[in-house]
């Protein structure tokens, strides 16, 4: 499996960036997917992650009702669109997926797929 993500840049307080994730693998509708970011000196973080058939979803608190991820199997693409961005909120986003994994699964050692990470940087 092959992840590839996209979309990061840098952006104002208060605004919004979409990311968006590729998968190169069959049987999309069999992984479960999430994204992470990681700060300059931090330890990775759980940010969101979806289901695989019935794209259940599970937020970090800090994200909630500010972040929504989707995913299209038939494409297999996920996207997080970021919204009221926050200078906290600027990290490297990573997305990831494991064929065991649940939605509300925010170990990033039990995620086997990782893309190569995008950077998002909120000015304030």
């Amino acid at each position: 499996v092959q992840l590839q993500a996209s979309g990061g840049g840098l952006v104002q307080a208060g605004g919004s960036l979409r990311l968006s994730c590729s998968a190169s693998v069959s049987g999309f509708n069999t992984v479960a997917m999430g994204w992470f970011r990681q700060a300059p000196g931090k330890e990775r973080e759980f940010v969101v992650g979806i289901s695989r058939r019935f794209y259940t979803t599970y937020y970090a608190d800090s994200v909630k009702g500010r972040f929504t991820i989707s995913r299209d199997n038939a494409q297999a693409m996920v996207w997080l669109q970021m919204n009221r961005l926050e200078p906290e909120d600027t990290a490297v986003y990573f997305c990831a997926g494991d064929r065991n994994a649940g939605s509300g699964e925010t170990d990033p050692t039990k995620y086997n797929f990782w893309g190569q990470g995008t950077q998002v940087t909120v000015s304030s």
